[in-house]
């Protein structure tokens, strides 16, 4: 994406897609999980003593933070059992306030994986099919043949709704400060038509939009906002306390103290505006910890059933570089014998990698609001964890990258 500018600065950008290498694999078992039924001892999963740390680990990510300057939180779990968590650094730099273990931050692209997690579960309850046209719930919507399921693989052709609000925002004199609503959103691409990228289903383009379009859809099926669904129908049955979708649209002020910082500078942090609105994309808050509970309820099957899972872990796209898709509403990385399940984030000075080894039960979280290029360095963190190297450039290529 582009940058944004407000009269502190906002960073609208686009993502950059990580890929993989692969590693040793450990010959532990993972623990069995709980059943869909069975009780979520949410204790057991977040139990962890700073003594027992993984040392390598450790030695890795002060490495990346005197080095690359890593900023914010990371949490690596492995065989159900979390076996390095630390906070590091600063959480609002002008005001001088260290990161904790529960700091919420702005998921960014992360909030995707979450709302197609929401998607399914309505698909799962018969209150919507993959192959609806988004016309069936927005008769104005100004485009034909956009699907569900062309928008959770990112193949609908659509415009990025950032730019063209972004636009219409300056070229109207618009007011920044307050946020659109998802319906407002709506109301604006139904209003002005924006022009597609390309026909449905020509190719994959990822883009905000899709996401943005299906946290509607789930307002409008559900009669619920955004915010009200997700909460109860996800982070609470995964005990996630520290999680919350929040829109620019409903809060003057969004309540968290992590504050984002753009282009690797304390002196760019950056202020909330009316694109922190729109919900589905992103907008979801969120803290290491919980995104491990995330793991472990989807694991479990507490959200979705096993073979839902497994259709959104399907490569709808075609392989980059023999490796890299993106599924419904997850990237994927495979290999012989490996499958890490994935997802990318930045925006507005947040920047996230959240990654999930299917076979081998890995999670690595890394939440950071110093927008850098820390993250792109991860190599040593993925040998240290038993984890193939997420990195297109792994294999071949020069590490191209792609918007989130």
């Amino acid at each position: 994406m582009k940058l944004v500018y407000t009269p502190i600065i906002i960073f609208a950008f686009s993502l950059s897609s990580l890929t993989s290498c692969s590693s040793k694999q450990s010959d532990k078992k993972t623990a069995p999980l709980p059943g869909p039924q069975a009780p979520f001892d949410t204790k057991a999963f977040l139990a962890y003593n700073p003594k027992d740390g993984d040392k390598k680990i450790d030695a890795v990510m002060q490495n990346l933070h005197k080095t690359r300057a890593f900023n914010g939180n990371v949490l690596v779990a492995k065989h159900g059992k979390i076996i390095y968590e630390k906070a590091i650094g600063w959480a609002d730099y002008l005001h001088r306030d260290s990161l904790k273990i529960n700091s919420q931050f702005e998921l960014a692209s992360v909030t995707k994986t979450i709302t197609s997690t929401a998607i399914l579960m309505l698909w799962e309850q018969g209150k919507l099919k993959l192959d609806d046209d988004v016309k069936k719930f927005f008769p104005d919507f100004p485009y034909d043949g956009v699907t569900i399921r062309l928008l959770l693989t990112h193949r609908s052709g659509m415009m990025n709704y950032v730019y063209f609000t972004d636009d219409l925002y300056r070229a109207e004199h618009r007011l920044q400060r307050k946020g659109i609503s998802n319906a407002d959103e709506m109301a604006l691409i139904a209003q002005y038509k924006p022009r597609p990228f390309n026909k449905p289903n020509v190719r994959f383009l990822y883009n905000n939009s899709n996401f943005m379009v299906l946290g509607s859809i789930i307002e409008k099926v559900t009669g619920q906002s955004y915010a009200d669904f997700v909460k109860t129908h996800i982070f609470k049955p995964s005990g996630m306390e520290h999680t919350a979708a929040y829109s620019k649209a409903v809060y003057d002020k969004i309540p968290v103290d992590v504050v984002g910082h753009d282009r690797g500078q304390w002196r760019y942090s950056v202020a909330q505006n009316f694109l922190d609105g729109p919900l589905g994309d992103k907008g979801v808050y969120s803290t290491v910890g919980d995104l491990w509970l995330f793991d472990r309820s989807l694991r479990s099957g507490r959200l979705l059933k096993q073979a839902t899972m497994d259709s959104a872990y399907v490569p709808r796209n075609p392989m980059i570089h023999g490796h890299f898709s993106y599924g419904y509403g997850w990237r994927i990385f495979e290999a012989p014998g490996k499958q890490v399940i994935y997802h990318t984030g930045w925006w507005h000075g947040f920047r996230h990698i959240y990654l999930r080894d299917i076979k081998d039960d890995i999670t690595i979280v890394l939440l950071s609001n110093l927008s850098n290029g820390s993250l792109l360095k991860l190599d040593d963190l993925f040998n240290a964890a038993g984890m193939p190297i997420v990195r297109k450039s792994a294999y071949k290529g020069n590490g191209d990258t792609s918007d989130d």
